[in-house]
Formats: C-alpha cells, structure tokens, sequence
C-alpha cells in the first residue's frame, strides 16, 4: 500500500503564495506518476479535477492544466518521500480541496486528460481558500 498526506492548506487573500506538501510513504517501488486534483466545495459528487502531474522515477517530466500553467508549480524532493505544489497569484477559482494522488500508470498511457479514475492511491486532501 502507499500512504499519502497533504498539509500547507488554509485561508489566503488573491495574488497570495501557497506551498502544499505531500508525504509519501509504503510500497512507493509501484508509483510511476504522481499528481494533483482539487475539488470545488460546492461539487463533492463531481470528478476531481485535474491539476497537475510529475514523473516519480527517472526524468521529472510535469504536466499542468490550462488554468494553472505558469502560476503552479509541481516538483518532488530527490530522496522521492515528498511531493509538492507551488501555488502563486492565487485567484478566487482556485478554492477548493487539494488531493495528492499516486498512479501506477506512466504519463504516456496518462496523457492527455489526466482521469482521477486513473490513479490508484489519494490523500485525505487539503482545503485552500482564497478570498477576493
């Protein structure tokens, strides 16, 4: 099993920065991509939506949504136990809960609509708001 935990969540103003963590620990040998979802909180029943992803091993190979390219920023530490997220110029669309999640998928075979169906182990989440 792989376990994963987010923290760096909280109230913020738009244009603030924000820094998530997620540690990873277990049978990490099986993950191939890690990413991150957020969820809207009027939306718990909707598909996670899709933010970004990184290559676990090898090349650090990332992917990002529209809405969040240039403003995030994915990156893993090199002993492979954290993921993170960079999040600046915050807006107040951003809100939502953030998942880590672990796919034992390459990012090939994940490309190009990154489905939360695809990844196989999830964080309990961590709520960011940003106010206007």
């Amino acid at each position: 099993q792989v376990q994963l935990g987010e923290t760096g969540g909280g109230l913020v103003q738009a244009g603030d920065s924000v820094r998530l963590s997620c540690t990873v620990s277990g049978q990490t040998v099986f993950i191939d991509t890690m990413g991150w979802f957020r969820q809207s909180p009027g939306s718990p029943g909707k598909e996670r939506e899709f933010v970004s992803v990184i290559t676990w091993r090898g090349s650090s190979d990332t992917e990002y949504a529209d809405s969040v390219k240039g403003r995030f920023t994915i990156s893993r530490d090199n002993a492979k136990t954290t993921l993170y997220l960079q999040m600046n110029s915050l807006r107040p669309e951003d809100t939502g809960v953030y998942y880590c999640a672990a796919s034992r998928f390459n990012i090939g075979f994940l490309r190009p609509r990154y489905k939360d169906e695809h990844f196989h182990h999830w964080g309990q989440g961590t709520l960011v708001t940003v106010s206007s």
